[in-house]
């Protein structure tokens, strides 16, 4: 068994490196880590919460290796793993959960108790999420590996559609559920803030929830062109006018019945002001155009600080919000980790099946592992991609 390992590694605000690391080990500390699995990686993604610390926009120290959306293939188990072997193609939830505490029992596995001593919440790779060592590697541990890991049933034919099922480790269960939580279902009227790929896998989402229309918003016309090409209808915000005209036009209404947020707090003011950073922007946009009783999903990321931002308060991740507008119109919102292992077992066979091609939809793009750097760049100039890691070439062409 190999003991070389490389991974992409955080080196300050703007650069990350593809730098020799250490092999994994099954261990916590200084004690064994019976419970946990050595995966060799098969397919790592860079995501949008990957940038915000590479902007420097986070507490992120320099050394942190990136990486929390991990597929791959079980090479050694700890002795108390009773269900999973080795030779098993596995995705692993973003989210590191116990499966022991009272969050985990009760499916709130984003905001398990036991995996990072500072605040409940724990992810691969990602600053104040535990200091577990994240997955944009060669090879990667996963604790507490029965309760964790999703095992694909065929390896074959996962390997067939591994480029929509890498997605299961965190986007396209994050978007389902930023519109679960947003109440989507049949005939519903949809407003997706965001085109990235989080925003891209909720419109896929509502579209399978039924929604009867799904509009998305953002900045970038190669992103929106994208959206798009699934049949969503599209707002480019770059252009001045009010929200609740655009959306009349396409509706013959002024509200949605269902608002998702797939930007947070790194949002930008609409119309001839788009360069300028708003932070509350997309929250306001929600109540504003949201019906009344209706609800808001929230995946997109808010920090609880933010060193990078242009006002004192936002720096400690206090936003000015319309709140009482929400209030007034009985608005339910919802916010914070997606708790991946509700999802990914139905979505896994949505994939599976044929029900939903997720990977053309965000547009997955392949690369090596030594081009993670100009990944990492193109991405953060708002390419309308979703960058793959394959650290083997071990996906066919």
């Amino acid at each position: 068994m190999s003991s070389a390992n490389r991974g992409v590694v955080y080196k300050g605000p703007g650069e990350v490196a593809v730098e020799s690391i250490a092999y994994p080990e099954l261990a916590l500390g200084n004690r064994k880590c019976e419970h946990g699995v050595i995966l060799k990686v098969v397919t790592t993604n860079i995501c949008g919460s990957d940038q915000h610390m590479v902007r420097g926009r986070t507490t992120a120290e320099p050394g942190l290796v990136l990486g929390h959306e991990i597929t791959g293939i079980v090479v050694e188990c700890g002795r108390d793993v009773e269900f999973i072997n080795q030779g098993d193609l596995v995705s692993v939830p973003f989210n590191i959960a116990c499966g022991r505490c009272r969050n985990c029992k009760s499916g709130k596995t984003g905001i398990c108790l036991n995996v990072n001593p500072a605040r409940p919440g724990a992810a691969y790779g990602y600053v104040d999420m535990g200091g577990w060592v994240g997955g944009q590697t060669e090879y990667v541990m996963v604790p507490y590996a029965d309760f964790n890991l999703l095992k694909f049933p065929d390896a074959d034919q996962a390997m067939d559609k591994i480029k929509d099922l890498t997605l299961l480790s965190d986007i396209f269960p994050t978007g389902f559920h930023g519109c679960v939580t947003a109440g989507v279902g049949p005939g519903s009227t949809v407003y997706i803030a965001g085109a990235g790929p989080v925003g891209l896998a909720a419109a896929v989402s509502a579209q399978l929830l039924g929604a009867a229309c799904v509009i998305v918003g953002d900045m970038i016309e190669d992103r929106l062109a994208q959206a798009r090409s699934f049949g969503c209808e599209t707002i480019d915000l770059t252009q001045d006018g009010d929200m609740a005209d655009k959306v009349e036009a396409i509706l013959g209404e002024r509200e949605v019945d269902a608002f998702v947020d797939c930007v947070g707090f790194e949002a930008h003011a609409c119309g001839c002001n788009h360069g300028k950073e708003a932070p509350a922007t997309v929250l306001n946009s929600a109540m504003s155009l949201t019906r009344a009783g209706g609800e808001i999903g929230i995946p997109g990321l808010y920090v609880t600080e933010d060193p990078g931002a242009e006002d004192e308060a936002a720096k400690q991740g206090s936003l000015s919000m319309r709140f009482g507008l929400g209030w007034a119109k009985s608005h339910s919102f919802h916010t914070g980790q997606c708790p991946v292992m509700k999802y990914h077992r139905p979505l896994m066979q949505a994939i599976l099946f044929g029900k939903v091609n997720i990977a053309d939809a965000i547009n997955v793009q392949m690369i090596t592992l030594d081009e993670a750097p100009k990944g990492y760049a193109d991405f953060d100039g708002g390419a309308a991609k979703k960058f793959v890691i394959d650290p083997h070439g071990s996906v066919p062409a």
